[in-house]
Parts: C-alpha cells; sequence; structure tokens
C-alpha cells in the first residue's frame, strides 16, 4: 500500500458538493489537513464526501470526517459518505459512536454574580449530601440492630480485627495525648490560681476538664484523624477496585459486611480509649502539680475523690458512643462516595477526616447545652 500525501478536492454542482478525499488520510498528516477541512463550507443543500480514492485511514483521518461531517449538518446541510471501502466506514461510525454528544463549551465569562451561582450550588450540593448521609446513617443503625439481634450471623473476625486496630493499637498514642493535656493544664492553671493563692483548686480544674470535656473530645479528635480516615482508605479502595460491586454480586450486603463491624468496633473501643485519656490525664496532672505547686500525690488523691463527683465521669462517657457512630458513619459514608479514581480516595478521605471533626465538635456543643440545661 502505497503512503501517497492526502489530498481534498470540491466540487460544486448545482444543490450538491461533493468532497473527494484521496491518498492516505494518516494522523501524521493530519496537521496540513486541518487547513482544507475547515475551509469547506455548505450552509444547504447535500453534501456527499467521497471516500473511493482512499488508499489509507486511520482513526485520526476518520475523526477528520466524522467531524467534518458533524459540522456541516450543525449548518444546515445533509451530509453523506459514500466510496469508502468496508474497513474504512466501519471506523467511521465506531469514531463517531465514541464521540460526546457535545462539543466542549468555553468557560464562561466570570460576572459579578458568579458567586451567587456557585454559593447557590454549594448549598444544593450540601443539602443533598446532608439527606444521604442521614439515609446512610438509617441503613447502618437498621443493619446494626439485625446484627446485634442475632450474635451468631455476626462477623467475629472482622470485629475483633477492627477493635485490634482501633482500639489497642491507638492506645500509646491516646496516652500520651492524655499525659500531655494533664500537664499543660497543671501548668497554666497553676500560673492563674498561684496569683489568687488558690493552687490547691488545680486539681478541680484538671479532673473536671479532663473528666467531662477534654479526655473524650481529644481521643474522638485523633480517633477520627486516624482510624476514619484508615475506614475511608480502605474500603474506597474497595470500591474503586469494583470489590464492593463483586460483593454485591454476590448477594451480600456492603453495609453489613463493611460498615457494621468497623462502627461496633469504634462504638466498644472509644469509651475504652476515653477512660484511658482520662487515667493519663489525671496522672499528668498529678505529676505537673506535684513538681509545680507542690501538692503532693496524696492530696491530689484525697481531693479528687472529695470534690470531683463521678458524675463528670459519666458525662463524658455518655457521649463516647455517639462519637464513634459519628465517626464511623461519616468514614464508611464517604469511602461509598469514592469515584473510580485514586485521586477520589484521597478527597473522600480529607473529606471524612475534616466532617468527622467537625461533627463531632459540634455534637459536644449540643452536649454541653443540653446537660447545662439539666444542671448536671
Amino acid at each position: 500500500m502505497t503512503n501517497k500525501r492526502p489530498n481534498l478536492h470540491v466540487e460544486a454542482t448545482g444543490n450538491e458538493t461533493v468532497v473527494r478525499l484521496s491518498g492516505a488520510l494518516l494522523t501524521e498528516h493530519l496537521a496540513e489537513m486541518e487547513r482544507p477541512f475547515a475551509q469547506v463550507s455548505a450552509n444547504a443543500g447535500t453534501v456527499r464526501v467521497d471516500l473511493s480514492d482512499l488508499t489509507a485511514m486511520d482513526t485520526g483521518g476518520a475523526w477528520m470526517v466524522t467531524h467534518l461531517r458533524d459540522r456541516l449538518s450543525r449548518a444546515g446541510a445533509e451530509v453523506a459518505i459514500d466510496g469508502g471501502a468496508q474497513d474504512q466506514l466501519a471506523l467511521i461510525r465506531t469514531v463517531s459512536a465514541a464521540a460526546p454528544d457535545e462539543e466542549v463549551q468555553d468557560a464562561a465569562a466570570h460576572s459579578a454574580w458568579a458567586w451567587l451561582e456557585e454559593w447557590g450550588k454549594s448549598l444544593v450540593g450540601g443539602y443533598h449530601n446532608a439527606l444521604s448521609l442521614i439515609s446512610f446513617l438509617g441503613q447502618t443503625l437498621a443493619a446494626l440492630t439485625r446484627e446485634l439481634s442475632r450474635p451468631h450471623k455476626l462477623r467475629w473476625a472482622s470485629l475483633v480485627t477492627h477493635m485490634q486496630d482501633t482500639g489497642f493499637n491507638a492506645v500509646p498514642i491516646i496516652g500520651l495525648m492524655g499525659f500531655l493535656i494533664g500537664v499543660v493544664l497543671a501548668f497554666q492553671g497553676a500560673t492563674q490560681l498561684q496569683r489568687f493563692g488558690a493552687e490547691v483548686f488545680v486539681v478541680e480544674l484538671i479532673s473536671i476538664s479532663v473528666l467531662r470535656e477534654l479526655g473524650i473530645l481529644l481521643t474522638a479528635i485523633i480517633v477520627a484523624g486516624r482510624s476514619g480516615s484508615a475506614f475511608t482508605a480502605s474500603v474506597g479502595s474497595m470500591k474503586v477496585q469494583q470489590e464492593i460491586d463483586a460483593m454485591q454480586t454476590l448477594g451480600l450486603d456492603p453495609v453489613r459486611v463493611l460498615v457494621v463491624p468497623r462502627v461496633l468496633a469504634l462504638l466498644i473501643m472509644l469509651p475504652l480509649l476515653g477512660f484511658v485519656a482520662n487515667l493519663f490525664g489525671l496522672f499528668g496532672g498529678a505529676l505537673m502539680s506535684w513538681i509545680n505547686l507542690g501538692v503532693s500525690p496524696g492530696m491530689f488523691v484525697t481531693r479528687l475523690y472529695e470534690n470531683t463527683d463521678v458524675s463528670h465521669l459519666l458525662v463524658g462517657m455518655v457521649k463516647a458512643p455517639f462519637f464513634a457512630l459519628v465517626i464511623g458513619v461519616v468514614a464508611c459514608w464517604q469511602a461509598f462516595q469514592v469515584k473510580s479514581s485514586s485521586t477520589s480516595v484521597g478527597q473522600r478521605t480529607t473529606s471524612s477526616v475534616v466532617q468527622s471533626i467537625f461533627l463531632v465538635i459540634a455534637l459536644d456543643a449540643l452536649f454541653s447545652i443540653f446537660f447545662a440545661e439539666l444542671g448536671i
């Protein structure tokens, strides 16, 4: 087959325009053929694209012919392609079927009200995301209830594995965080209380702050960043690799298989991690009070026992299951929103951490208002 350079010749006869193509219409010659193709015009009538003299054509050439036909059709002409070999016509049909339905539009000019449009889109998108998250929460609670009502059907191996990952493996970082929070509270509290000669009240400051608020709140934030991101990344990767679709094909419920063990592991382990954070926070506060204020460990324990009610511990522990449910549901919901790309996994993981932390803090604020109204 000779690789003759392509040529385009236009013949106008009456109400018909004939576009004759000859030579080898290959990708390597497309640059020199752009101008001749662009000069072909026909506002009305019939256009016949004759391919009988083409010696070769590849995908690039088929695209140029298809683009010419579509452009002339939009201009009002009736375009017919004939004379080509069967494989050339089949290639043109394939390229035409794979072409996008609409041409890429130029970006709209920036207007003074563009920000309002973007804000409206964000508001509507946030509304739909909120509905989707609430729906996913309902599915999770329903699946969790069914699994707890039938313990023999629970996936115990998966549950224990996630308890290990989210709970026991997190004890060192949670303990260190609690210890440092206790040290900071003792140091800052001592600095302020020394002005009034009330250094001994640093015990109440540390115990109430740690047991009631900081211990469980900071634990939930660390778990959201550590375990929540891991949930989104792992399940999201399964979504990209179509493993979730395979589960559904096999008749398995992804919420039951993937979400319930993770959420249940958090529900069990987050209160325990919060308790560990409380212990280390009190230990750090006691150590700093002894070093900086001379409050002996015995006096610290005595004042803790006499002036700190167990209700402060219960207030903190009551929040733990709600924080765990929020973290687990948001992390898994974000994973199910992953599209078929690794970039989407990273974006959803980031969104999972940000939304989980925000909702945990917002929920803690609501609990604070609730307990204040109850006088607890």
